[in-house]
């Protein structure tokens, strides 16, 4: 089971260490490794909510073991922290199921800012069912997880889960890309309209593996999107 903890994953000393104290005086409870065999230790021991990996490890690659947490565990928001700034290797952290893929050097407000974001909607999501159905399609907020009509499990990234979120709060009302974009990334520069709307495909296709249509994601031509329930 997670807990509120983050692990911290830089094999570079100063970094990590300021990291540690920034975050711990602000309130976070943080846990600092430098090496892939102590983090290894140290996700069993804490099981943190929050893991910020760097790539370049002494002992292994960020990357593999970013996915070998996740075969362990899919319920804990996962942020890079690398000097790569490789288009290539950000896609390839994003598709592990990255929360996002922060470049060095990165001002520690921007880092905070974030680290928030992701707060907001983890106590967000402890406020929704554990387990919420409609027809065949289930939804585990808390666990960043869905099942479609088949029976799979698809885990989600914490974007997609707050998005999804969002729209089901306000089921049957239109939601504007703007409204999710301020919502779930804030006044980050990254996200645009676009980016939005690639976000929503992995969500469609879940819901649209119910012929029955127990749950759509509407597009509102112009304005964003709807989540509509099916009555009955």
């Amino acid at each position: 089971m997670k807990t509120d903890a983050i692990l911290i994953v830089e094999d570079e000393k100063n970094l990590g260490e300021t990291l540690q104290e920034y975050l711990e005086g602000i309130g976070h409870n943080c846990k600092l490794a430098q090496t892939a065999a102590s983090a290894r230790s140290l996700f069993k021991e804490i099981n943190p909510g929050i893991v910020l990996m760097d790539i370049g490890l002494p002992d292994g690659n960020g990357l593999n073991l970013a996915r070998e947490f996740r075969s362990i565990r899919k319920d804990f928001v996962l942020l890079f922290l690398s000097a790569l700034n490789d288009p290539e290797t950000k896609v390839e952290g994003l598709e592990i199921g990255a929360e996002d893929y922060i470049t060095k050097p990165f001002a520690l407000k921007e880092l905070v800012l974030r680290l928030d974001r992701v707060k907001k909607f983890q106590r967000g999501a402890a406020e929704q069912p554990e387990q919420i159905i409609h027809g065949p399609l289930k939804i585990w907020f808390s666990k960043f997880e869905v099942q479609d009509a088949e029976g799979s499990i698809i885990p989600l990234s914490q974007k997609e889960c707050a998005i999804l979120e969002l729209l089901y709060k306000n089921k049957g009302e239109a939601v504007n890309r703007e409204t999710i974009i301020e919502e779930v990334w804030g006044a980050d520069k990254f996200p645009s309209n676009r980016t939005v709307d690639n976000y929503i495909v992995k969500l469609r296709k879940w819901a649209e593996s119910d012929a029955e249509k127990s749950l759509e994601i509407v597009s509102i031509r112009g304005v964003g999107y709807k989540l509509v329930l099916k009555e009955g």
